[in-house]
């Protein structure tokens, strides 16, 4: 950073009321105020880097730099119309303005005193509603200034906005800062700090008047100014924006000149363009490959074209909106072939895949000509193709199309709906994922592993009645229909036909170390009798049931608990204790269970 004065990059003057500024560049006009005990030349950096493009004026703020003094008990307004003068004796009408810390209060005085003056401002670093603790720290401060210098106060200044030790990497934009602290006069110093001092709330309810956009900026390690205080105001202003710059403190307009200036450049072009919205300025393929963490379902949205022909796209931006009225949604890209097709269709249907149809999730998403060549299908209630095999299917009339960025939003109210058992085909990170059961994992399970099933139908579960009382088919590991003595095998011994879906619960033996029990989730076809010792129980009696094992016993009461909130989990523990890990609709606490909650 350059350390030469003021003339050096900038035209210094003097307003008729003793007002110090200084102005650089030409273009749509920018009012820079600064914060408390610093002045005009601070926003040197900026007026480097803006003022190819812009008007930059920086203004000594009352008590600061070559200004007059504030009054002895000054308010926001009397900085406000301070700013307002200076617009006036410059002949403009209409200017952007940033404003640091206390500057960013002025900066928002002025916008709510004189609207008509102001396109949009850029907040940094402001300060709203302290709480206890910071106030009363402020506060204090504020009490102890004497209208003197203040050396030791200068230091644990520098230490509040830089750290300590001051990292070599700032150690130029410290110094600068600790310079205008020593040169600033002491007493405009003390009786703007005490307004600074309780200010914090003064636009509380007024915010929410304020007219213009708003960018509220500020750094991750601002304590004093902190990213809440910013979202906080956000918030409330009507075209407030907030964005947190991360690693960045107090000082990030002198310590991080190029990204804080970058983003009020970005804010102003689009604020002077009626927009106000914030740029993203970050890489779109790893906006992409960020997306693709979320773990979702796959789908394919299907219509009837203009032609009576059968159309359809691969898409996982599927999502439910409402239970009443019905409603789902689907994203389209705009440059999608089937794009006009589905934005004019009055209906369409989507067909969620299940785990053995990756090879029509693959069709459907590329340009093959005849793509419903390669499913089953039949049309539903509107006529758009429902695919044999789903694991469900929504049939919608079109309620309304979206126009978001480069997708389009089919929102569609459902007039029909069927659903199954099977298990889903998942989708993340640019590969297929299926939840349910890893045969290779079972496959590969010590030989010591019990593998067993809670298998249900229709609200019933399917227990085997021994002697000694009920309890869910298992075996030694997952083995194959001619093993006896494994799960599959012991299915088959009593023509059970079962699907394994999703782990429910794992725990190793408290008597035999070498020993682990895998309880699977999953369904079954109901057999055609019931003499094979097999019984198919309500899921509401199972409590009545006498289970020997008391660890089954366990986890079967959390399983009809489960079942009555819908919402799963699973198990990993011992038979004594462990935990149960969110797996489902609504959150679980994954907090440590005692064996009763298995």
């Amino acid at each position: 950073m350059a350390d030469a004065p003021a003339s050096a990059w900038a035209r210094q003057d003097t307003a008729p009321d003793g007002t110090g500024f200084i102005r650089a560049g030409s273009g749509a006009p920018v009012l820079f105020i600064h914060g408390v005990g610093m002045n005009a030349a601070i926003w040197q950096p900026q007026i480097e880097r803006m003022a190819g493009k812009w008007d930059v004026i920086a203004i000594d703020m009352l008590g600061h730099g070559r200004s007059p003094l504030p009054p002895p008990s000054p308010e926001l307004a009397d900085y406000a119309d301070q700013a307002i003068r200076l617009l006036d004796h410059l002949g403009l009408d209409k200017v952007s303005v940033v404003g640091h810390s206390m500057g960013a209060l002025v900066a928002q005085e002025l916008a709510l005193r004189a609207p008509q003056r102001v396109l949009g401002i850029v907040s940094l670093n402001a300060v709203f509603r302290r709480p206890p603790e910071l106030a009363e720290a402020v506060r204090q401060r504020a009490a102890a200034l004497t209208g003197r210098g203040d050396a030791a106060g200068t230091a644990q200044t520098i230490t509040r906005w830089f750290g300590d030790p001051v990292p070599a990497e700032l150690e130029a934009a410290a110094s600068k800062t600790a310079s205008a602290l020593g040169a600033v006069d002491p007493e405009g110093y003390a009786r703007t700090y005490r307004l600074f001092a309780r200010a914090d709330g003064d636009h509380a309810e007024r915010l929410q008047t304020l007219a213009v956009p708003v960018l509220f900026m500020t750094g991750s390690e601002d304590r004093n100014s902190s990213p809440a205080m910013s979202a906080a105001m956000a918030r409330l202003a009507p075209h407030g924006r907030c964005i947190v710059l991360a690693g960045e403190r107090h000082m990030m307009a002198v310590a991080a000149p190029d990204v804080t200036t970058h983003r009020i450049g970005d804010f102003l072009e689009a604020a002077g363009q009626g927009d106000g919205m914030v740029t993203s300025g970050f890489d779109s393929g790893e906006f992409r490959r960020a997306l693709g963490s979320f773990l979702t379902g796959v789908t394919i949205v299907t219509t009837i074209g203009p032609e009576g022909e059968p159309r359809g796209f691969t898409a996982n931006s599927f999502t439910s909106v409402s239970l009443d009225p019905p409603l789902v949604l689907v994203c389209v890209a705009h440059k999608a072939s089937g794009h006009p097709v589905f934005a004019t269709s009055k209906s369409f249907a989507i067909n969620i895949l299940n785990e053995d149809q990756k090879a029509a999730s693959g069709i459907f998403a590329s340009k093959a000509a005849d793509k419903f060549a390669s499913v089953a299908w039949r049309p539903g209630q509107t006529g758009s193709p429902l695919l044999d095999g789903s694991v469900a299917s929504f049939d919608c009339d079109m309620e309304r199309l979206v126009d978001a960025g480069d997708h389009s939003i089919l929102i569609g109210r459902v007039r029909d709906f069927e659903h199954n058992s099977s298990q889903p085909l998942g989708y993340c990170r640019g590969a297929y994922i299926a939840p349910g059961l890893s045969q290779d994992a079972l496959a590969a399970a010590q030989p010591g592993t019990d593998v067993g099933a809670i298998l249900e139908n229709g609200g019933r579960v399917l227990f085997l009645e021994t002697a000694d009382g009920f309890e869910l088919p298992s075996g030694r590991g997952l083995g194959s229909a001619g093993d006896a003595k494994s799960l599959r095998g012991l299915l088959a011994a009593k023509a059970i036909e079962a699907q394994l879906g999703f782990l429910f619960a794992v725990w190793d033996d408290a008597g035999n170390s070498a020993r682990t029990h895998v309880y699977y989730r999953g369904t079954f076809d109901v057999p055609a009798s019931s003499d094979r010792g097999i019984r198919l129980v309500d899921i509401d009696a199972i409590g009545d049931l006498k289970i020997v094992d008391p660890a089954v016993r366990s986890m079967l009461a959390r399983y009809v608990r489960e079942c009555t909130q819908d919402a799963f989990g699973v198990y990993v523990g011992n038979e004594m204790e462990g935990e149960v890990r969110p797996l489902g609709k609504a959150p679980v606490s994954a907090a440590s269970y005692t064996g009763d909650h298995r």
